[in-house]
């Protein structure tokens, strides 16, 4: 009886019909391009995936898979951001069998809303604030939101960025994906941006926000340092090193103008702004010896703790 049951059982299962493959809406008047990006963190690597689809004058998909090399230490942000500049880049440089002459519209298709919410700041509003956000904080990315502005003007096309909700709903950004996670296992290019990293000595992940600065004087150690080329300023990730802090241990994002350069891996005792610039560090009183910072790390008051 229990092997009768399971043989019916097995055709049951085998009855099932397979789900059909989802099918894309193609705009068979533009270029159809579907992005992806994709990163992978121990060691830190990213890729990009594209896909054109056009149709032809019998009304058949034509459908190239343009693969790429990946990125080293890249987050998934740049990727997605870099997939869009890359299949611009390769209409341009005539890399793909599409002739962009042939073209008045092109749709790029990604399913990363980070894309998508941010393309119209990108070409309206950041070029008129100098790529800093309402809050005075600089944009994220702003050297690829730049490139992919000049792209976007350079196709002398109409670029329309469309979000697609993702690998299950779309055949092609299927397809754009299994091109990403390939790319960032070949992640043979170098960095997009250069940052330096240490350890940390806390067990507490980045909260922007979560240190109140405002015009507070406080030891810090620089986790990561970047210098933001478009901005012209120094980002950092800090945690907070003064014991007598109510924010000590937490670890949140600062900035610095040129003229006060910190490292990572150093503690320095800083005096942050006010207003605006609550999250800017505007002075650096002194740098934190090796004695102090094993001090501060172990919990107990150095001469530099907040008073």
């Amino acid at each position: 009886m229990i092997l009768r049951a399971g043989i019916v059982l097995v055709a049951i299962l085998r009855s099932v019909p397979r789900r059909p493959l989802p099918v894309d809406t193609i705009d068979e008047t533009a270029i159809n391009i579907y992005t992806d990006g994709s990163s992978y963190s121990h060691p830190r690597m990213g890729g990009v995936g594209i896909v054109f689809v056009t149709v032809d004058d019998a009304g058949n998909e034509v459908v190239e898979e343009y693969p790429l090399l990946g990125y080293q230490s890249a987050t998934n942000q740049q990727m997605e951001l870099q997939a869009c500049i890359e299949a611009l880049d390769a209409l341009l440089r005539h890399k793909t069998t599409v002739d962009l002459k042939d073209y008045r519209k092109i749709l790029i298709h990604t399913d990363s809303m980070y894309v998508v919410t941010n393309w119209e700041s990108a070409l309206f509003h950041w070029p008129t604030t100098d790529w800093l956000t309402r809050d005075g904080t600089p944009v994220a990315n702003a050297p690829q939101w730049k490139t992919l502005v000049a792209k976007f003007f350079a196709t002398r096309a109409r670029v329309r960025f469309t979000w697609v909700k993702g690998h299950k709903a779309s055949a092609h950004n299927k397809t754009a994906d299994r091109l990403a996670k390939g790319s960032a296992r070949s992640a043979l290019r170098p960095p997009l941006s250069v940052v330096t990293v240490r350890r940390k000595l806390t067990g507490r992940s980045v909260v922007v926000g979560s240190v109140d600065t405002a015009g507070r004087r406080l030891t810090v150690r620089i986790i990561a340092a970047e210098w933001l080329s478009v901005q012209k300023m120094n980002k950092y990730k800090y945690e907070v090193m003064s014991k007598r802090s109510p924010s000590h241990g937490l670890v949140d994002l600062a900035y610095s103008s040129r003229a006060v350069p910190l490292r990572a891996g150093h503690t320095y005792y800083v005096i942050f702004g006010t207003g605006a610039h609550a999250r800017g560090i505007v002075h650096l009183i002194r740098e934190i010896g090796a004695v102090r910072e094993v001090l501060a790390s172990r919990g107990e008051p150095t001469p530099d703790d907040q008073r």
